[in-house]
């Protein structure tokens, strides 16, 4: 486990890269250099592009998601029917032909991580770790998974009491997390689909967000809050209680981030999060109807 130095993050300055090693040649390491893993200087792109390229990143996949979820909530409140009488459906069935559905799912989950590759590429070192910058590092795997798992056992069981509490109060759609019809890959497939969000929002949320966001000298709280409000935003197309709960859950993971530095603890608890929605929910819904207000089958 790193020391406070090595995880610490800045109040007034918030979380950004590694520090640069000392020269090659031998001379003393400048005492302003030594700084957490998480901050450096402003890189010479400057401010201007660095906007633009978050913009841009957000623009290619979840900032898009928030535009149409905020335009869908819309559509929602202005139906005939009330917003907790409606329903939203994840994993859509894509055809009615079982091969071509089984492409179209493919095909989405992996154009939907060209986003992922993108802040790869953009904050890649040519130093190791090479995706420090996104927290993502190879050392203390094992600590990560029981950190994730922890998490699954917080966030899940919270998430669940808001859900249920939002169906009550009216203000949150029924979800039903899979619309796939059960053919022989369908599991395999809500499972990749469990990958693809996890691998999505937390690379992009936590580690690249928090980074660039760190670069403009964003404080620690503010960026914590501003991706926190991103996330719940893009849920929003499953009502209020969808926003409040994600939003809830970006701001423990960032808060969590800016103290352990590290990426993968999140995309465990995030995995298994989905995983357990997309493939047990369905089951859970289906024995208890009236309690999760899905429509009960013929």
């Amino acid at each position: 486990m790193r020391d406070e130095a090595d995880r610490g993050v800045s109040e007034d300055r918030g979380p950004g890269p590694a520090a640069p090693a000392a020269h090659a040649r031998g001379e003393a390491r400048d005492p302003a250099l030594a700084e957490p893993r998480l901050l450096q200087p402003i890189p010479a792109i400057g401010r201007g592009r660095i906007g633009l390229e978050i913009a841009i990143v957000l623009g290619l996949g979840l900032g898009r998601s928030a535009v149409y979820s905020i335009v869908q909530l819309a559509d929602a409140l202005t139906r005939p029917e009330p917003i907790g009488q409606q329903t939203t459906t994840l994993n859509p069935s894509q055809s009615s032909r079982e091969v071509f559905d089984l492409i179209y799912q493919l095909l989405g989950i992996t154009f939907s991580l060209v986003p992922v590759l993108l802040v790869g590429y953009l904050l890649w070192s040519r130093s190791r770790p090479h995706l420090g910058r996104l927290g993502i590092v190879r050392q203390g795997v094992g600590i990560d998974l029981l950190r994730g798992i922890g998490l699954l056992a917080v966030i899940g069981v919270a998430g669940l009491a808001i859900y249920l509490g939002g169906r009550a109060l009216g203000i949150g759609l029924a979800v039903d997390p899979s619309g796939l019809s059960s053919y022989w890959w369908t599991v395999p497939v809500l499972l990749l689909s469990a990958v693809r969000a996890s691998v999505q929002e937390e690379v992009v949320m936590i580690g690249y967000l928090f980074a660039r966001l760190g670069d403009l000298r964003w404080n620690r709280w503010a960026i914590i809050l501003g991706s926190a409000l991103v996330r719940g935003s893009y849920h929003l197309y499953q009502g209020f209680g969808a926003f409040v709960a994600n939003a809830l859950m970006g701001a423990l993971f960032g808060w969590l981030y800016t103290r352990w530095g590290r990426v993968l603890p999140f995309l465990v608890a995030h995995f298994l999060i989905d995983a357990i929605v997309f493939v047990g929910y369905p089951l859970a819904a289906a024995a208890w109807p009236a309690l999760f207000g899905l429509p009960v089958a013929p």
